[in-house]
């Protein structure tokens, strides 16, 4: 069975209800994309942020075709449209369709990071399977291989851990693999708690592996059941970064080693000064170069 899309480009103040008008004329899902080319750096935790000019695209099944016009010009009329168009969009395998975007990926010194489902090009590699649909940090966004890049040079041996900001858990995973013997990681999405629980069981480090949500990691600080971190990574955004500076640095022991990735250039002064009292930032950060950003990573050591 084909299905047929109807796109409708409008302002960001029309958006809530362009979907509730196309889900009332039969619309199967709702989809939003950036009309122009408008990056979106920084949402605080809870907002959805939107463009200033979004298409809006609702899907319908096959039988839609003859009303899908009249559908378009009537709900285009109500919230301003500045464009209408249809497409087609022919049946498929969505689920093989989704998985074969991912494929093994080569990090540094010989770490990888594998779908769940394929078979990991170097059997012999440290290799990270993952499942890349349940939370962020598959390793596919230059943040996260920015921490994973800089955890590869770190001895990890016997070290405790904390991934403040753990998505998916990657870099918890991948810390394990590397030597660590202890991870805690924590995330204000229970999604991500999960994701992180079921990546560490793929991988056989589940049982050194504590995931929370942060008032009950913050229970468990205070109750003594969480050990100081030797290392602590928190790949996440500028804003709460500089807000959690205090917080973090009372996770971490004495000359311990921290990176902070999810930062763009204007935001690594602002960064470095909030990390100051505590934290001496070695300012060598790193950089990779995507097709919206220069994401960076800083580095530094715990000084009390």
């Amino acid at each position: 069975m084909d299905w047929q899309q109807l796109h409708l480009q409008c302002a960001k103040a029309d958006v809530e209800l362009a979907e509730s008008l196309l889900l009332e004329e039969g619309a199967l899902s709702i989809s939003l994309v950036d009309a122009g080319d408008q990056p979106l750096f920084e949402p605080l935790p809870g907002q959805s942020p939107l463009w200033d000019e979004v298409i809006v695209t609702g899907l319908f099944g096959a039988d839609a075709m003859g009303s899908l016009e009249a559908i378009g010009q009537t709900v285009a009329t109500q919230v301003h449209a500045r464009r209408v168009w249809t497409t087609a969009l022919a049946d498929t395998d969505w689920e093989r369709e989704w998985m074969s975007h991912y494929k093994p990926i080569e990090c540094r010194n010989n770490l990888w990071i594998v779908p769940k489902w394929m078979t990991p090009p170097d059997a012999n590699a440290i290799n990270i399977m993952m499942d890349p649909g349940l939370a962020f940090g598959t390793g596919y966004h230059a943040t996260t291989r920015l921490c994973l890049d800089w955890l590869t040079e770190q001895d990890l041996s016997n070290k405790v851990i904390i991934d403040y900001g753990c998505g998916s858990g990657i870099l918890g995973v991948a810390a394990l693999l590397l030597g660590a013997k202890q991870v805690y990681s924590v995330d204000i999405d229970p999604q991500a708690v999960l994701a992180t629980k079921q990546n560490a069981d793929c991988n056989g480090v589940l049982a050194h592996l504590d995931a929370y949500l942060p008032d009950a990691f913050n229970q468990a600080v205070l109750a003594g059941t969480v050990l100081k971190a030797d290392i602590l990574v928190a790949n996440i955004l500028a804003k709460p970064l500089m807000t959690l500076a205090p917080y973090l640095a009372t996770l971490i022991q004495p000359n311990g080693g921290i990176a902070l990735a999810g930062l763009i250039e204007e935001q690594l002064d602002e960064v470095i000064a909030a990390y100051a009292p505590w934290f001496n930032i070695d300012g060598q950060f790193a950089y990779q170069n995507t097709a919206d950003a220069h994401w960076y990573r800083l580095s530094g050591r715990f000084t009390g």
